[in-house]
């Protein structure tokens, strides 16, 4: 599978590339439970080279936002945003951070994930060609700035921004993301949901139905899938990186064994003909999303299995264990490094 360049959590790599896996930190959920492949392995398998400032530092002393967020704004503000029309009268903007979703109609236009602020343009140039509705609702897979970055304008403009509570609680607060050394200060008031739920939520909007559901920790701790049964489509947000090696960041609660069962959950809730639109990749199917459940899971079994054998992550990395996907879903200079990595750390 060929995969698009789609601007994602940065733009530019560094020349030297190490895996970072800094110390995770799980906390419990509130139930107790296109971007290219060598820029995404670039990035996610080093240090950004932000400082570990103390949270109260960050305003005290104004010091300059984590380099991953300077980037990816930067990609962000030269961003061409594709239009895909779906079906149902959903159609998805990429181009800006991770993939959103758009549902125009009377009650406003409705929006899954609004990108990187500085996109605002393009975005909003999209969204005037699809329709001249107004923009009301926004909803949020997760808590990560490229998909909630311009939660802020659009929320300006007059959308009520609902996520699953761990969202709300990681935007409001100052989060770490170990694997890029970044401590990314909490989101302005007008950026955080105002609306949330804990474990499903249902809605009805633009006469269309929409079912809102938690997987529990997976890629982060506050993932969350939308449904349009009627249309056939469905959004995964980031448990599904369709063609690239995903990111998972345990820093903020997300682990391999918890991507592996979000997909599965995916794969129980799609049909041979369901839309899905994936965090970051093309548009895909069931089909794809099965391949990808099995790289996850192959890739999970061999790690562990060479990590009881008492093999550092140096070995691990140097075994090669994904060689026969590192072509098509890996890329960049290290291939599977940085995956591997996660995985490693989860096992």
């Amino acid at each position: 599978m060929k995969t698009s360049a789609v601007p994602g959590l940065v733009a530019a790599a560094a020349s030297e590339i190490r895996i970072t896996l800094g110390r995770a930190t799980y906390e419990d959920s509130v139930n107790q439970t296109h971007l290219s492949r060598r820029n995404f392995l670039a990035t996610t398998s080093l240090a950004a080279s932000a400082l570990l400032l103390r949270p109260k530092d960050l305003f005290a002393q104004a010091q300059p936002i984590p380099a991953v967020l300077a980037q990816g704004r930067a990609s962000g503000a030269t961003a061409k945003i594709k239009t895909q029309a779906l079906r149902g009268n959903v159609s998805a903007l990429i181009g800006s951070g991770g993939n959103i979703a758009v549902l125009p109609g009377k009650d406003g236009l409705l929006l899954i994930d609004s990108g990187y602020s500085t996109s605002q343009p393009q975005i909003t140039a999209a969204l005037a060609a699809l329709s001249s509705d107004p923009i009301k609702h926004l909803i949020n897979t997760h808590w990560h700035f490229d998909h909630t970055d311009g939660n802020e304008w659009m929320h300006s403009a007059g959308a009520t921004i609902l996520a699953q509570v761990n969202t709300q609680r990681r935007l409001s607060t100052t989060q770490t993301i170990a694997a890029f050394n970044a401590v990314i200060p909490p989101s302005p008031a007008g950026a955080i949901p105002t609306q949330t739920f804990i474990q499903r939520k249902d809605l009805h909007l633009n006469d269309a139905k929409l079912v809102l559901q938690y997987y529990g920790p997976a890629h982060t701790d506050t993932d969350i899938s939308i449904h349009f049964p009627e249309a056939d489509v469905m959004h995964v947000g980031d448990t599904w990186w369709n063609g690239i090696y995903p990111f998972i960041d345990y820093s903020t609660g997300g682990n391999i064994n918890g991507m592996i069962q979000a997909t599965e959950k995916n794969l129980a809730a799609v049909g041979p003909n369901t839309i899905i639109i994936p965090g970051h990749g093309p548009i895909g199917d069931k089909d794809q999303l099965t391949q990808y459940r099995d790289v996850l899971v192959f890739a999970r079994d061999k790690v562990a299995a060479l990590k009881q054998q008492g093999m550092t992550l140096t070995e691990v990395v140097a075994a090669r264990p994904t060689a026969q996907y590192d072509e098509q879903w890996g890329g960049g200079p290290k291939g599977g490094a940085a995956f591997l990595g996660y995985v490693y750390q989860g096992v």
